[in-house]
């Protein structure tokens, strides 16, 4: 049974601005901008200047789960303009010391378990990536971008073929959250 009064609200933190256009919603804060079409058949989203109302015209189950979905992209596009995220990796051997190197819009991972040839991952657009000796720091104001290149690194060094409980060399996810709350 989905309850009568269905309107979930977002929050709008101070020193940010939402703009929005139908299904477009345009957040701009201290750290950037960021844009995105959030529009769905029977899903309206209004302003009132401190808070963001996501209401359906018709109450259904999966429309009330997509409400739910929107209010989260709208908190965290709110969150990144505002504090930006941070996932931080730490790197692992106990073999072969591995060596990374970031190459354009890619991260090199070299010396992985011995191999020849290096390992590489994508880096997405809003994400920026910095190696410190054995930790690689991810950040952005896009939490989807900054998780999905934590992950593109995290995958590449899968190891395959062998025991991961005898090889457990890798870059690990050690930590994630708010940049600078």
């Amino acid at each position: 049974m989905v309850p009568k009064d269905s309107a979930r609200y977002a929050k709008i933190l101070e020193g940010v601005t939402v703009n929005i256009d139908g299904g477009t919603v345009k957040v701009t804060g201290p750290k950037g901008t960021l844009e995105r079409d959030l529009s769905y058949p029977n899903i309206v989203i209004s302003s009132d200047g401190t808070n963001i109302k996501v209401d359906s015209t018709l109450p259904r189950k999966k429309v009330n789960a997509m409400i739910g979905t929107t209010v989260s992209h709208i908190n965290n596009m709110i969150v990144g303009v505002k504090f930006g995220f941070e996932y931080k990796l730490k790197i692992l051997y106990a073999h072969f010391p591995i060596q990374v190197k970031i190459t354009g819009n890619r991260i090199s991972i070299g010396n992985f378990l011995g191999e020849r040839r290096p390992r590489t991952a994508p880096i997405l657009a809003d994400a920026t990536v910095e190696v410190n000796n054995d930790i690689i720091i991810v950040s952005g104001i896009n939490k989807e971008h900054v998780g999905q290149t934590a992950a593109n690194i995290e995958q590449a060094t899968k190891i395959k073929r062998l025991d991961p409980r005898v090889f457990q060399d890798g870059i690990y996810l050690v930590e994630r959250g708010v940049a600078d709350a």
